[in-house]
């Protein structure tokens, strides 16, 4: 899906929804490369899964460290998630690279779930201020 959007597509992301397209574009990579390692494919593999460690790392990089806890649990993560792939690559060991997307796709469906979740910024709070007004100023004009 991250390979059909255009430039012009992109820039039109939030940042949350291009931290969900980076989450799927991880779990593509690492099940591409899955499929790449039992074809016997390691060249094709090993560039799939460090299309993943990149991915990590910019999911680390964009991580903001003044939301809480759950940025340096998140960064803790990707670090491990980092790790396992780097030896997964070396060992050619699908089971580690199944390891990653035991501990990305809980992650990548949690952010999409808050995504949907996600209210927009509303002005229905200051148009019932607003209506509530005018009912008040009618009411007193009679």
């Amino acid at each position: 899906m991250a390979g059909l959007l255009t430039e012009e597509a992109l820039f039109k992301k939030s940042p949350q929804e291009i931290t969900a397209l980076l989450y799927e574009a991880c779990i593509t990579n690492l099940e591409e490369a899955i499929e790449d390692i039992k074809n016997k494919d390691f060249v094709i593999a090993n560039k799939k899964l460090q299309k993943a460690n990149d991915i990590l790392y910019r999911l680390g990089a964009g991580l903001n460290y003044e939301a809480g806890i759950i940025a340096d649990q998140l960064d803790a993560l990707y670090n491990y998630m980092a790790d396992k792939i780097i030896e997964a690559n070396y060992k050619k060991d699908i089971k580690l690279i199944e390891d990653v997307l035991k501990v990305m796709e809980p992650i990548s469906q949690a952010w999409n779930d808050a995504l949907k979740k996600k209210s927009v910024p509303s002005t229905s709070g200051v148009r019932n201020k607003a209506m509530a007004y005018e009912k008040s100023v009618l009411i007193d004009d009679k």
